[in-house]
């Protein structure tokens, strides 16, 4: 056991796994030599050779097109899309092509791909560095989409991505990279795709959230506990598929919930949590489906004062646990 960053634990994960199976490659952008603008893939391209740590040209298309070739026929690569918010050249290969080929194939071809990309703001990015893609991703069945919060998580949830059979989209919220450390066994273990976790018990009030917000719900979670208000939190770390049941279970015990997001409000991911529990828990209710999200602009801006204003932060999400506890 040791403690790691949230980085540390996904460059560790993809050493042991390349170690492990010789048919994992890793693809994308500056991943080779320079081991990724964040340094994720670090000293992969001196271990494991430019034939297995590959550096791609500036095409997005490409890179997740020749994932698909590479996985059909016998290997599993590992694709980094610099930024989540460069991904969208290549919506149609990852919607059209990677999603369907199961499906279109009668279950011939299976596509084990795995799809790292950093998002999410607070890191002074501005509107092409900050954005958060989930929903698009999570529309659409034959993908999987995963954001861990934690580098326990992390390291167990990725490499159950990468042993996946299907395409798998695991997003990374960049502003946890340095800043968030966590004990990380050193011996091989993964966490389930399709399960999300309690972290923090109560009995007032559910708060459902993902990513960099599980550690704000948890922040705002301790501050209304001043306020003599019971908190519980579900980090829910893979969002399709969503484990509904243990979202559901909780706000049966609570009769409220609150859902937290990063993106835009309208049409967020975290508007279908919200239906859910809406349509199998209303009998359970004592009070509003509520959420807490960012505002319904173009982009993050780049100045710091209405960064913080585009933001979700803990004082934010307190907020609406106090009104949602007074309905």
């Amino acid at each position: 056991m040791a403690v790691k960053t949230f980085i540390e634990a996904i460059r560790e994960t993809l050493v042991l796994e390349m170690r492990r199976d010789d048919s994992i490659i890793v693809l994308g952008e500056d991943v080779g030599k320079k081991g990724g603008v964040f340094l994720a893939t670090d000293g992969l391209w001196a271990e494991f050779g430019d034939e297995r740590v590959i550096d791609t040209p500036l095409t997005e298309s490409m890179i997740i097109g020749a994932s698909i070739g590479a996985a059909v026929n016998g290997l599993r690569p590992v694709c980094e899309i610099q930024f989540a918010d460069f991904i969208f050249p290549a919506f149609n290969q990852i919607v059209s092509e990677a999603a369907r080929m199961r499906y279109r194939s009668n279950n011939g071809y299976g596509v084990p791909m795995v799809v790292r990309a950093p998002y999410g703001g607070g890191v002074h990015g501005a509107l092409y560095h900050s954005q958060s893609v989930e929903a698009f991703y999570t529309h659409v069945p034959g993908l999987k989409v995963v954001i861990p919060s934690t580098p326990y998580d992390a390291k167990g949830l990725l490499r159950s991505c990468i042993r996946d059979d299907d395409p798998v989209l695991f997003f990374e919220h960049k502003k946890m990279y340095r800043s968030v450390r966590g004990n990380v066994p050193d011996g091989e273990y993964t966490v389930p795709l399709g399960k999300a976790q309690v972290t923090h018990p109560g009995t007032q009030i559910t708060v459902v959230a993902y990513g960099l917000m599980a550690h704000y719900a948890l922040e705002a979670a301790d501050r209304v506990a001043e306020d003599g208000i019971s908190v519980e939190v579900v980090d829910l770390r893979t969002l399709r598929p969503l484990d509904k049941e243990t979202v559901l279970d909780s706000v049966r015990k609570t009769g409220k919930c609150l859902v937290v997001y990063e993106d835009n409000r309208f049409g967020g991911y975290g508007a279908e949590v919200c239906a859910i529990v809406a349509e199998e828990a209303f009998d359970y209710l004592d009070g509003p489906v509520t959420r807490i999200a960012g505002p319904d602009v173009p982009g993050v801006p780049y100045n710091h004062v209405l960064e913080e204003w585009f933001m979700v932060n803990p004082e934010k999400i307190a907020d609406g646990i106090r009104k949602l506890a007074a309905y």
